[in-house]
């Protein structure tokens, strides 16, 4: 039974991650580069140091889920705009605090080589003005873990095979 039925049956919890761990942007930069499990490419790096980016003021945690775009119903490419929208009104998840991005780098060591995660967030501009949302992955390009971006702009188009991950709220 495939990821694809349990979304018939509700959304799966996938992971639960700590945030508010007292980190701040530039802090969760400096703990992200001083493990040498994990790489930040400038462009997160960016984000992690921008204003824009808050971090929560107290920890809690958060239940994710990852779901991909034709498990949203899309065969197709779709954007941005159109799986935030899915992703709300069908399933009832939400968008991800962009903490989540690097909290999530942090405390998913045993990601499979190959996978990358987008967070499905508010975007936040880098140094070249460029909305970005974080990416979450293992290439196999032999770098290791690394925390990217990618664009965040609302008619970007994504594969039906694009992984996503959303907050799915506690009742």
């Amino acid at each position: 039974m495939g990821r694809e039925s349990n979304l018939r049956r509700g959304v799966k919890l996938w992971k639960t991650i700590k945030i508010g761990t007292g980190l701040k942007g530039a802090d969760l930069y400096e703990t992200l580069n001083e493990n040498k499990k994990f790489f930040v490419i400038k462009r997160a790096k960016d984000i992690l140091e921008d204003s824009a980016f808050t971090v929560a003021s107290k920890e809690s945690e958060v239940d994710l889920v990852i779901v991909t775009v034709a498990e949203l119903g899309f065969l197709q490419n779709a954007t941005s705009y159109k799986i935030y929208k899915r992703a709300k009104q069908s399933l009832g998840l939400e968008l991800c605090p962009a903490e989540v991005g690097p909290q999530l780098r942090l405390q998913y060591e045993n990601q499979p080589i190959g996978e990358s995660i987008l967070v499905a967030m508010e975007p936040i501009a880098d140094s070249h003005g460029y909305l970005r949302v974080f990416e979450v992955e293992n290439p196999s390009d032999f770098i290791g873990l690394r925390l990217d971006c990618q664009y965040g702009f609302t008619d970007i188009l994504w594969g039906p095979a694009v992984l996503w991950v959303f907050v799915r709220p506690r009742k």
